[in-house]
């Protein structure tokens, strides 16, 4: 049940609204919290334990670094979600790793499924308690605000990641009111247009080349196909964010922004400043910070940009290709600090090209999963797509007839362009049937396509 589901528009999300709107103030943590649980239930009802031991032993590892400042009690609570990440993530890819480079079955496989959120809500466990151990004097969180903040429904299963000190006060009280409502229910319908009508549409293409196969696509076809998973992955993350901070808007919480068009950045790391802001603010708190950052010299930023974006690549998956994709963002940043990085700075539009034409190839390590399969799709966009053409110029014609209109306004929403221009009729009633609209054609495509998971659950 993801939120571009209509048992969860009409049947949850719409039922939680109508009992917290009513709920007297004092009752509405508990509210949430109890909605939050049923959600996580009903998305993944078979790891639900899991969850709830791990707020149990990260909160008891928080009253011990709370009360007293104790070290100890911080790393073996870090220790714990680290370790029960490995468990359900990683333990397989590297099991399976070292049993092929044994040629022996050492280790056991064994038989999990990831569970919803986790990589999230591992991430908000682990700042909290980094937070709580630097701050001096800080209040006593009760086990209530605790829970809520780690489960909220919102954003437990793909974010946004944000901060305890940045939530405190609006996780003990906070208000809502018809303008909040309106404005949080505008917010969730241009997410929930984002991903309908433009990701699920998208995604047709990127499919439709996908299924060639990775061999004998011409060039042009497989840049192509890389650019429509380009957008399919921008307006589907983007579009769960944008959900996500509406839903949290209607319940009275300011979620931090999560994207900022990225695909208009001058370089890669201006572009890691746009896209999925909160887990980019995370690392570079809580791990690229703590080595040093770009204070100790050249060498060092360098292997600390290499540390971090090994973390980034295989935070997203437990596959070569994540840690590939990880690495690429790490050799590109690296040079932009210590190389090419002042040429964009003085001539932007060298950089905006740079970004352009090197996206499209990262999100295709993102997207194959098999690094024989990758290879091969990345020959056929630099022309090696061997001796037959499965899909020539022709299909190509064929694509570009099909898709431009939705390409073209692929493209335009990836700018400030269509945002401002809405500005500019957003208290006027015509944006209000906008928004309706959308909202209603888009349920309308939910009623006919069924199921429509968001690519990022899977992290």
């Amino acid at each position: 049940m993801s939120f571009s589901d209509n048992i969860f528009i009409f049947r949850f999300l719409a039922v939680f609204l109508i009992i917290y709107i009513i709920c007297p103030r004092k009752y509405r943590n508990l509210c949430i919290l109890s909605g939050s649980l049923l959600f996580y239930w009903m998305n993944d009802s078979k790891y639900l334990w899991l969850l709830i031991i791990s707020l149990v032993f990260n909160y008891l590892g928080l009253i011990f670094v709370h009360k007293e400042k104790s070290k100890k009690a911080l790393i073996v609570t870090i220790v714990f979600d680290v370790a029960t990440l490995f468990v359900f993530k990683y333990w397989n890819f590297g099991v399976t790793n070292i049993n092929t480079m044994l040629h022996h079955n050492l280790l056991p496989v064994l038989q999990v499924a990831l569970p919803l959120g986790i990589s999230f809500y591992t991430f908000q466990n682990i700042s909290i308690l980094i937070d709580c151990y630097k701050e001096e004097n800080g209040k006593k969180i009760s086990f209530l605000e605790y829970a809520m903040f780690i489960t909220m429904f919102p954003h437990i299963l793909s974010g946004p990641i944000f901060s305890y000190p940045d939530m405190r006060q609006e996780l003990k009280c906070r208000n809502i009111s018809m303008a909040s409502m309106n404005q949080g229910f505008r917010m969730f319908v241009m997410g929930l247009g984002m991903k309908v009508l433009l990701s699920n549409k998208i995604e047709t293409l990127w499919n439709s080349i996908q299924m060639a196969g990775t061999i004998g696509i011409w060039a042009p076809i497989a840049w192509l196909g890389a650019i429509a998973y380009s957008f399919q992955i921008y307006f589907d993350f983007a579009g769960y964010s944008l959900m996500a901070i509406g839903i949290g808007k209607m319940l009275g919480f300011h979620f931090p922004e999560n994207f900022r068009y990225p695909y208009c950045a001058s370089s890669i790391s201006d572009f890691w400043r746009r896209w999925h802001i909160t887990l980019g603010k995370w690392f570079t708190k809580y791990i690229y910070i703590p080595l040093g950052g770009n204070r100790k010299g050249k060498l060092r930023t360098v292997f600390n940009i290499f540390v971090v974006w090994s973390l980034t690549g295989i935070w997203h998956g437990a596959s070569w290709n994540f840690v590939l994709w990880g690495l690429l963002f790490g050799i590109c940043i690296g040079l932009e600090k210590i190389v090419i990085g002042k040429l964009f700075e003085t001539y932007k539009p060298l950089g905006h090209i740079w970004v352009i034409v090197l996206l499209p190839i990262s999100w295709m390590l993102f997207a194959n999963t098999n690094l024989q399969a990758l290879l091969q799709y990345i020959g056929c966009m630099f022309g090696k797509a061997g001796a037959t053409l499965y899909l020539g110029p022709d299909k190509f014609i064929f694509y570009l007839k099909q898709y431009w209109i939705l390409l073209l306004i692929c493209i335009l929403f990836s700018t400030p362009l269509p945002q401002k221009c809405f500005q500019k009729i957003e208290n006027k009633p015509i944006s209000t049937l906008v928004i309706l609209c959308i909202f209603f054609y888009s349920v309308y495509q939910l009623m006919q396509s069924g199921s429509n998971p968001f690519l990022y659950l899977q992290f």
